[in-house]
């Protein structure tokens, strides 16, 4: 059992689009029952956020609105963290650490506020910019990844999803800070098996950013390769992001637009029952954290596909929980797609995958988590 002894904590992150929703309603649901107090900076979508009336809970709003070059994008990020850091310092007086949560590598000048009043600062690095800068021709990504740098050197303590973030995101200098752990758990009324997959359609699915790192471009090139073995699958491409035009042009091409249907941005009420139609989910991303989307498919008893980053081969075992692919070139994906539908024990790793995340990521085992991290950070410096 856990107890409200850890003071006042803040949460500051940039304000948000709709796919920050989730991980920042878990948060907080996690640490309003560990907190005498808990506050929470951001904007847009994050407005959205489930806090049920809690009365140890106060949320302060940003808006932030990108620019339409790059000139006037720099100016109102470099704004937006000024209004976040003004808020920050107007709560110094109730806050006794800060939790820097999604997008939470670039905020220099919410750091620098912290650290300004001597408060306890903890990052959790859910992604890096470092990273993402080598698969999106964003000239913000660069500069972003400098400050990324600067407030993992600045900050107390560091959270990632896994120990294989460290290397594969070269955060082997700040090891002596780092705890592993994650906010996610699962509603598994909500997400759960409706169908069983011997009752679905060979529907082979995406559902994620549609954006270069997640390798999402070579699954739309896998497809005829799958095509031209099964003519029996269709596909599925879920998501929005800035590779939209790029894939419909490429499925237009190919003459696929009738074997693939694209959705759009997908809400999270409407996940279960998408998920419940694949036979088969397939991410193939360069990089990753903690996708949220491969622990939903595992509790709907979708089967996952997807390359060994971030923390998805502490999810999935090859052939166990899932599959694994070697890489994400469209060869690879098509071979692996065939792979898995031809696997003699599918239904059995759907049900592997099922049983392990419900053994995992539950609300109490997360609780428990970030309780022991907490007990941790403020008992080290006493």
């Amino acid at each position: 059992m856990v107890t409200k002894s850890y003071h006042n904590i803040g949460i500051v992150t940039f304000p948000m689009i709709e796919s920050g929703v989730v991980p920042l309603s878990h948060q907080v649901a996690i640490l309003s029952l560990l907190v005498e107090h808990l506050y929470i900076i951001s904007g847009n979508a994050v407005a959205s956020v489930k806090i049920d009336n809690q009365s140890n809970i106060d949320m302060f709003l940003i808006d932030h609105r990108s620019g339409h070059n790059t000139f006037t994008r720099i100016v109102r990020y470099i704004h937006t963290q000024t209004k976040l850091a003004y808020r920050m310092a107007k709560l110094t007086r109730k806050v006794d650490a800060w939790i820097f949560f999604l997008g939470e590598g670039g905020l220099l000048l919410p750091m620098m506020t912290a650290k300004l009043f001597q408060k306890k600062t903890i990052l959790f690095s859910a992604a890096s910019f470092h990273r993402g800068s080598r698969f999106v021709h964003d000239p913000l990504l660069i500069p972003a990844g400098l400050l990324e740098k600067t407030n993992r050197a600045l900050a107390d303590h560091i959270i990632v999803y896994s120990p294989n973030l460290i290397k594969e995101w070269d955060l082997a200098s700040q090891k002596h800070k780092i705890s592993i752990g994650h906010e996610h758990f699962l509603d598994f009324g909500e997400l759960r098996i409706h169908k069983q997959l011997g009752e679905r359609p060979n529907l082979i699915g995406y559902i994620g950013r549609l954006s270069e790192e997640k390798g999402v471009l070579n699954y739309v090139k896998a497809i005829p390769l799958v095509l031209a073995l099964r003519d029996d699958v269709q596909f599925l491409i879920g998501g929005s992001g800035q590779s939209r035009h790029e894939i419909e042009t490429l499925l237009t091409k190919e003459n696929m637009s009738n074997q693939v249907s694209l959705p759009g941005w997908i809400p999270h009420a409407e996940l279960p029952n998408y998920l419940n139609d694949l036979k088969l989910l397939v991410l193939p991303s360069y990089t990753e954290g903690l996708p949220n989307i491969i622990l939903e498919a595992m509790a709907c008893g979708t089967p996952v596909l997807a390359t060994p980053v971030g923390a998805i081969p502490d999810l999935i075992e090859d052939g166990k929980t899932g599959f694994i692919m070697g890489n994400n070139t469209s060869e690879c994906i098509a071979e692996n797609i065939m792979r898995a539908l031809n696997h003699p024990n599918l239904e059995t790793v759907a049900r592997n995958a099922r049983i392990f995340v419900e053994n995992e990521f539950t609300f109490e085992k997360a609780v428990q988590q970030f309780d022991e991290m907490l007990i941790q950070w403020f008992n080290q410096d006493t």
